[in-house]
């Protein structure tokens, strides 16, 4: 019997927030080339993440690096947002300040 080759798509699915997710799991395409650019094997993220398949990692550094340019801007992007999102976060909730309320809150407890 000849064995048929067909072309499967990378398992990568864009969430209704924009984040790329692998497979059907909570996974982001962020973590597994994050990881994998750190040196982390296949098999090493596959552990990691059991929600993971090894097939469906394995695809998606296969994705990653055809398409290197592509999702190194998308990384960026996503970055750029996490940066933003944290200084929208800090100016509504200053961090030092809320330090400062939570020792003082320890100090009145203690004082009782």
């Amino acid at each position: 019997m000849p064995l048929t080759i067909a072309a499967e798509p990378a398992p990568l699915e864009t969430d209704a927030d924009g984040v790329v997710r692998v497979g059907k799991t909570r996974v982001t395409l962020d973590t597994v080339v994050s990881v994998f650019k750190q040196g982390t094997t296949a098999e090493e993220i596959a552990y990691r993440y059991p929600s993971l398949k090894l097939a469906d990692v394995y695809a998606t550094i296969a994705f990653y690096l055809q398409h290197q340019q592509d999702v190194e801007a998308y990384l960026a992007n996503r970055q750029q947002q996490a940066q933003a999102i944290r200084r929208q976060t800090e100016a509504k909730f200053d961090p030092q300040g809320l330090r400062d309320r939570l020792l003082a809150r320890k100090a009145d407890q203690e004082a009782c």
